[in-house]
């Protein structure tokens, strides 16, 4: 099956007016349009950048929440603690953290190595508040970003950092001149250099996560001032712009999460995504007419209590993750699943046993794909290119740059899989080739036990937007989304509306 190779280049075939002089000296325009011997769809805008698909493609990644508050049994400390309060019981162990995750079928992780409270955890040259001056036998030689860099690179995992911004113990932050004025203190002698230090300890770096937390009704340390202080423009006051080119440039496939404009929030902190969710726009739902390339990314909790590690709490079902799973990376969202190290710097037991049963059903379930051994047929199947094709066929080839799509003007079209027996079926998976933009507005999902006569199915969920990845329950519900199944020897796929010819590189059965 030859590939479809949708090179950049190919997007901006546009037409072309060359300026001619005619015998008479006059300025005349001929149209000429350029060639596109592929047959390339025309992108629906805006699309993403490489670094922003790269990032989509990571789906689920872990958070490691661990830090001083793991030892104050707080979630935001006010910058005053001690350097010796961040005393580990044992040596902290990132990768035991990851093995964890990656069990649990995550593909990366954060570590936080610097919350608002500005003890960071590695040996900075920024501030005093850090790991190398808590004097205790296993904090002094802590350095999480070196020891979790080096992990994930061994266990062949993508990796980043949680940096916070807002900094209870710094002087700097907030800090005012003598007319009232914003200094740029902080930003260019503490936020730019931990950035840049942090940058400096891998360039395959994934994301580095900014919290938008600024102050507020939060007292603060801050030096020894114990005041309140905010600040009324983090764009500016951190030089976000200036911060993310210096970033790309060490770590150019870093996207920095917050305020750095390449992917958003969610919305909330409970693990769902809305059933439409456009890559643009903002919150759970996003906006079709967006004009900015901005996923989503939905930050969860994995245990009961808070973002730090708590004593008491307990982990979640894995039924209860397995249904954040689809209703996140299921809705064209990432989930960054927060495990908290314990005071030993390590996960408790307890949850590296439930990351193993998370795993586990997401392999039995979503493990064995159906519709590669079945028949794929298409209502319409784009004209093909030179070198590529656009036949379904390509939806089942395990090849992310291959692709089905309809001929331009054609937003509406049909794919039926069918199997010569009877298949036991709970999920489908859709993906687009957002290279292209995110174009799907509507579509069904019918299954058929006999090939001939088909029902709907999942007819109480919002079959709208599918964009990076689309998961439907048949069963239409994400709950208790894996019951019995639907016995069948086909499946149909109908793409009611979308907002160019359809574009689609992969179609699952699970």
């Amino acid at each position: 099956m030859r590939k479809t190779q949708l090179l950049t280049g190919l997007l901006c075939m546009v037409a072309a007016w060359p300026a001619s002089l005619s015998a008479q000296g006059t300025l005349t325009l001929k149209p000429q349009v350029l060639d596109n011997p592929e047959n390339v769809p025309r992108p629906v805008f805006p699309v993403p950048s490489d670094r922003q698909l790269k990032w989509n493609e990571t789906e689920f990644y872990a958070f490691f929440h661990y830090g001083m508050n793991t030892y104050t049994n707080a979630e935001w400390g006010d910058g005053s603690e001690a350097n010796s309060t961040f005393n580990p019981t044992a040596a902290p162990n990132p990768r035991q953290w990851l093995e964890a995750a990656q069990k649990a079928g995550m593909k990366g992780g954060i570590a936080v190595v610097k919350h608002h409270d500005g003890f960071c955890l590695w040996p900075t040259k920024t501030t005093d508040h850090h790991v190398g001056n808590s004097g205790t036998t296993y904090g002094a030689d802590t350095n999480i970003p070196r020891d979790f860099a080096a992990a994930a690179e061994e266990l062949g995992m993508k990796y980043g950092f949680y940096v916070s911004p807002w900094d209870l113990n710094s002087a700097y932050w907030g800090e005012k001149d003598e007319n009232g004025k914003y200094t740029d203190n902080y930003a260019k002698k503490v936020f730019f250099e931990q950035c840049a230090e942090l940058a400096a300890y891998g360039n395959k770096q994934f994301e580095m996560w900014f919290d938008g937390a600024t102050g507020g009704d939060h007292r603060g340390y801050y030096g020894g001032a114990n005041t309140l202080r905010t600040i009324d423009n983090a764009q500016t006051y951190y030089d976000i712009p200036n911060l993310r080119d210096s970033i790309h440039n060490s770590c150019p496939d870093i996207i920095l999460w917050g305020v750095g404009g390449e992917a958003r929030w969610i919305g909330n902190e409970a693990g769902w995504a809305g059933e439409t969710n456009w890559a643009m726009g903002d919150g759970e739902y996003g906006n079709e007419n967006g004009w900015q390339w901005h996923p989503g990314e939905s930050d969860a909790k994995g245990t009961s209590h808070g973002w730090f590690w708590h004593s008491g709490e307990s982990v979640k079902s894995a039924e209860t993750l397995f249904k954040m799973y689809l209703e996140t990376v299921g809705r064209n969202a990432t989930l960054i699943l927060n495990l908290p190290p314990d005071k030993s710097g390590s996960l408790p037991a307890a949850t590296v046993t439930r990351m193993e049963e998370l795993g586990n059903l997401l392999q039995t379930r979503l493990g064995t794909d159906l519709a590669l051994t079945a028949q794929v047929t298409a209502t319409e199947t784009r004209t093909a290119g030179q070198t590529v094709t656009y036949e379904a066929a390509n939806l089942t080839d395990n090849d992310k740059n291959t692709c089905w799509a309809t001929n331009d003007g054609t937003v509406q079209a049909t794919l039926t899989f069918s199997w010569d027996s009877p298949q036991t079926l709970r999920y489908v998976s859709l993906m687009e080739y957002i290279r292209l933009g995110q174009r799907v507005k509507g579509f069904t999902v019918e299954t058929s036990e006999d090939g001939v006569n088909f029902t709907r199915r999942a007819s109480n969920i919002a079959t709208t937007t599918i964009g990076y990845k689309r998961i439907i329950p048949l069963n239409g519900n994400t709950s208790d989304s894996y019951g019995s199944g639907f016995q069948a020897k086909a499946l149909r796929i109908t793409i009611n509306a979308s907002k160019a010819c359809p574009v689609l590189h992969t179609v699952s059965v699970y």
